[in-house]
């Protein structure tokens, strides 16, 4: 399954109100980091399929969620499970690094 794009609206729905874990990706467009783990990202979210799904949510775009989870920099990955915060990465890493750090979180 491909990462979706979420919002401040739709924040609520497609990421507290999961029933799976999600992982959201807190990025912008001028973040050069950020496009580096992308395809990444994708590569992940396509092969942990059902078991967690990969959001991400443009800081430009969507100022009010990252405001109230204090995001300061960026990429942070956050992972939220029953609608709780978990776990949180900070800056970009290898695909090797980002699914098995994602893989011991889940458990």
């Amino acid at each position: 399954m491909p990462t979706k794009n979420v919002t401040d609206a739709s924040f609520q729905t497609d990421v507290l109100d999961s029933e799976t874990p999600v992982l959201v990706d807190f990025w912008a467009e001028w973040c050069g980091p950020c496009k580096m783990i992308a395809p990444a990202l994708e590569e992940i979210a396509d092969e942990l399929d059902g078991k967690v799904t990969i959001a991400k949510m443009d800081i430009m775009e969507n100022p009010e969620i990252p405001g109230q989870i204090g995001v300061q920099s960026i990429p942070l990955m956050v992972l939220f499970k029953g609608g709780q915060p978990v776990a949180k990465k900070l800056g970009a890493a290898p695909k090797s690094q980002l699914k098995g750090w994602l893989e011991s979180e889940l458990g």
